[in-house]
């Protein structure tokens, strides 16, 4: 007779999990993320050096000074040899120019002043009623490029205290022109600062375009 054999139930849970391997050291993973970070400084620094961007500064232009030589035998001929001799004026030395010098600038654009006369505004100027001093600025362009006159910066100091003078709007003093200097072509028109009646010391300040310095011309106006 056979007998039959019910084997018992298996348990309720599978054999048991291994444990999990041993994490690396702590310390390795550090030094990874430090070699990283060196890693990204070192090329800021090395964008920065080299230049990158478009930040670098444009150069302001040199500035040389020419004068109307006097006729020989003139005590201004006579100084202006002992001038030469003690090596001359200095261009761009950041003294101010004569109000009758010639401001050359390394674009070969030229500027000047020249005949200098006071009035009294009319009552429909601005400033109105205000004594001012005109002199006409010539632009001659001889650079290979149009100049943009309304570019141009122009402003007046007067006295020992170097108060401002401020330009004045009149009939015939419209101030900067809005046209372009084609090159080689030149510009001229009028300008007009405040300049009391009792002030006799002028300070003019012009620039022929956004990217160039500013020339100062002074002397004394009659």
């Amino acid at each position: 007779m056979t007998q039959q054999f019910t084997p018992p139930p298996m348990p309720g849970y599978g054999p048991p999990v291994p444990p999990p391997p041993p994490k690396g050291p702590r310390t390795a993973l550090i030094a990874t993320a430090a070699a990283v970070a060196g890693a990204v400084v070192a090329a800021a620094v090395t964008y920065g050096v080299t230049g990158g961007g478009d930040s670098e500064a444009k150069p302001a232009p040199t500035v040389t000074v020419t004068k109307t030589a006097p006729a020989a035998g003139t005590d201004a001929a006579a100084e202006d040899t002992a001038e030469e001799e003690t090596g001359g004026e200095e261009a761009g030395s950041g003294d101010a120019y004569a109000l009758d010098d010639t401001v050359v600038y390394d674009h070969d654009v030229e500027v000047s002043l020249s005949g200098f006369s006071r009035g009294v505004s009319s009552e429909y100027a601005a400033p109105e009623n205000t004594p001012y001093v005109k002199f006409t600025i010539k632009v001659v362009n001889n650079s290979d490029s149009a100049v943009d006159a309304n570019e141009m910066t122009v402003s007046c100091a007067y006295g020992d205290e170097g108060r401002e003078g401020e330009s004045v709007y009149d009939e015939g003093l419209d101030g900067l022109p809005d046209t372009k200097i084609l090159a080689g072509r030149s510009l001229s028109f009028t300008y007009a600062c405040e300049l009391p009646k009792k002030e006799t010391f002028l300070q003019v300040e012009v620039a022929p375009d956004f990217d160039s310095e500013e020339s100062v011309f002074a002397g004394e106006v009659k």
